[in-house]
């Protein structure tokens, strides 16, 4: 990936809050929703932070 279409570091993070308080309102379930929210996010940073270390 080239550097001036990398993303900046946090954006999963903020993707996965956003899709989690969805997911929360939908299962009516709100806190579950924003933690499994969250865990996707990290987890989608951690990922993209190791591919670009190999790169």
């Amino acid at each position: 990936m080239s550097k001036d279409k990398r993303q900046t570091e946090g954006t999963g993070i903020a993707l996965g809050l956003s899709l989690g308080l969805v997911f929360g309102i939908l299962i009516d379930n709100l806190a579950l929703g924003l933690c499994l929210g969250v865990a996707m996010g990290v987890a989608y940073d951690a990922r993209n932070r190791k591919q670009d270390k190999e790169q």
